[in-house]
């Protein structure tokens, strides 16, 4: 597992998790708590180590473990004695849950998937596919949105909503291939310093 690239990955959801919540109108200390578990949602990954290493080149193999289905359970394990909110902890233990009730770990659907967990869902699909992975290149942003609206039954519309208009402001949430840092108007310097 490339700690370096998770972390990446974390900061963009982070940011844009922030940003999609901040569109719906939640108030300020729920954002912050929101871009706190976009941080820390793949945090169980460390413990799946042993069973992801070597397959990172075969995706199937890898969606096919049934422990990685485990990270956000183990996610929250991790996090839940460390003074975490309910809020940051239950938006990581249900990030993987679908609206339409076929994700994972409890199968919840609707409404009955917490807002946080439902906004880190989007952010966390957006961010996946518009970053390189070892098995394949970063998608274009429109391949990535043609994709998520090809499997708009996985996400909240009103969230999904907002997540549109949020990249549809022109912010470019991602990773810069050729520094490494975020390519967003919060940097203006290209270094990843304000």
């Amino acid at each position: 597992m490339d700690l370096s690239a998770e972390l990446k990955h974390g900061a963009v959801v982070s940011n844009l998790a922030y940003d999609v919540a901040k569109e719906l109108g939640r108030p300020e200390e729920e954002c912050y708590q929101l871009a706190i578990a976009g941080m820390l949602h793949d945090i169980g990954k460390l413990k799946l180590e042993g069973y992801i290493n070597g397959q990172e080149q075969n995706p199937m193999v890898i969606e096919e473990l049934k422990y990685v289905r485990m990270h956000s359970t183990l996610s929250y394990e991790i996090l839940k004695d460390q003074g975490y909110s309910d809020y940051v902890l239950e938006s990581i233990l249900y990030h993987h849950e679908n609206f339409d009730g076929s994700g994972y770990p409890s199968n919840r659907s609707g409404i009955s998937i917490p807002l946080g967990a439902r906004i880190l869902r989007v952010c966390d699909v957006y961010a996946a596919l518009s970053s390189d992975r070892p098995y394949r290149k970063a998608l274009e942003n429109d391949e990535v949105l043609r994709l998520m609206i090809d499997e708009i039954k996985n996400f909240d519309m009103q969230v999904f909503l907002a997540f549109q208009r949020v990249i549809h402001k022109g912010g470019k949430y991602g990773i810069k291939k050729e520094t490494g840092y975020r390519n967003e108007g919060h940097f203006t310097e290209g270094n990843g310093n304000p």
